[in-house]
């Protein structure tokens, strides 16, 4: 039985939710309305209050009513997803407590639906194979290439285990069993595990490529950020949508700047600036980078950096983080983005501050572009 780490009990004391508690008196609301209620809460913390009361009556009503609860994440913001699981949760915890049984069928249905929300979807298998000893060997093998990736991380994790058994005792089939599973992983954890397996049996699968990492840049820069005043200037690169390669531009200090191609040695994509610009503070850097798409279509813009920066694609601001030294990690920036068909810009600045901590010297970006489940598209 899979069950993810639950924040349920602390999200049930703060809305004072718990399996025997009563409610106050009041008239009913219907499912549909209260789902509504939850639809409207702001990020601001307008309709806070209202979407605690709504989750305080979704909590009792019937285990009927659990497909609808999760239906309404669908094309919801994160925080409207929050609160609807945190209903759902609430309310199958005291069908469960006083006896009930849970809308198995519904459930499966409802998993198995790839229209649903993927975090929906996932919290519904979560609970259905709670209830349902034997639905993860009937359910996992089909999430191989689910757009959930909880889902599909389950169903890598077994063919991983498969894969690398299989490899044992079969070197020439435990290759093309483990080139499939690697082209299906999407975390990184099980991403290197496979790649150092095929690695093993003679092959180097491409990382960059599986992840849509962006090697080949223009860089240039420093421009002036002297008390944080760079994130919000627009310089040149950043000002025309018709950019001039060739010109010169006027750096911090009136420094004479022309744009660098450089191309990143590392697998994913890291571009240390202090190594190409040269490490200073109260700096900014842009780079450039090409995309081409067969297709006009859908993607995301993942990036990594631990100091502020801003991302544009095709001229359209997609991303700002004005906050520097927070550490680094894979996809800690995401926005979505639309490609046209041909050749896309994506620009990414990136601000360096003046402190003079150890532990704040450190001046690069990681950018990849990719689909919803994070694998590369080109």
């Amino acid at each position: 039985m899979w069950k993810r780490p639950g924040r349920l009990p602390l999200l049930l004391a703060l809305l004072g939710i718990g399996s025997g508690c009563a409610l106050a008196a009041k008239t009913p609301r219907g499912v549909e309305a209260l789902i509504a209620q939850i639809q409207d809460v702001g990020t601001g913390g307008e309709g806070h209050a209202d979407a605690a009361e709504a989750v305080r009556e979704l909590s009792a009503k019937p285990p009927e009513a659990l497909p609808e609860i999760l239906a309404g994440m669908d094309g919801q913001t994160p925080l409207v997803r929050n609160w609807l699981s945190c209903a759902f949760e609430a309310a199958a915890e005291r069908a469960l407590a006083q006896g009930n049984k849970l809308p198995a069928e519904r459930l499966e249905s409802f998993v198995l639906d790839r229209q649903h929300e993927p975090q929906a979807r996932a919290l519904a298998y979560e609970w259905l194979s709670r209830v349902d000893g034997a639905a993860p060997g009937r359910l996992v093998p089909g999430f191989i290439n689910d757009p959930a990736t909880e889902l599909r991380r389950l169903a890598v994790e077994q063919e991983l285990d498969a894969a690398e058994k299989l490899a044992a005792a079969d070197a020439e089939a435990g290759h093309a069993r483990l080139r499939q599973v690697f082209d299906a992983a999407r975390d990184p954890d099980q991403v290197e595990r496979a790649a150092k397996k095929l690695e093993s049996l003679g092959d180097k699968p491409d990382l960059s490529a599986h992840y849509g990492v962006l090697r080949a840049w223009r860089v240039i820069g420093p421009f002036d950020n002297t008390a944080k005043v760079g994130f919000d200037a627009a310089y040149p690169p950043e000002a025309s949508t018709a950019l001039d390669l060739g010109a010169e531009q006027q750096g911090k200090s009136g420094k004479p700047l022309r744009w660098i191609e450089h191309t990143s040695t590392d697998a994913l994509g890291q571009v240390d600036l202090n190594r190409l610009i040269g490490k200073e503070k109260g700096v900014v850097a842009y780079a450039l980078a090409n995309v081409e798409s067969p297709l006009s279509r859908r993607a995301q813009v993942r990036a990594s950096s631990p100091n502020a920066v801003k991302i544009w694609v095709n001229g359209r601001l997609v991303f700002r983080r004005d906050e520097y030294h927070h550490g680094t990690e894979i996809d800690q920036h995401l926005a979505p983005v639309s490609l046209e068909r041909g050749l896309n810009q994506v620009l990414i600045k990136v601000c360096q501050n003046e402190q003079t901590d150890d532990w704040a010297q450190d001046w690069a970006f990681q950018l990849r572009v990719c689909d919803d489940t994070g694998g590369g598209i080109f």
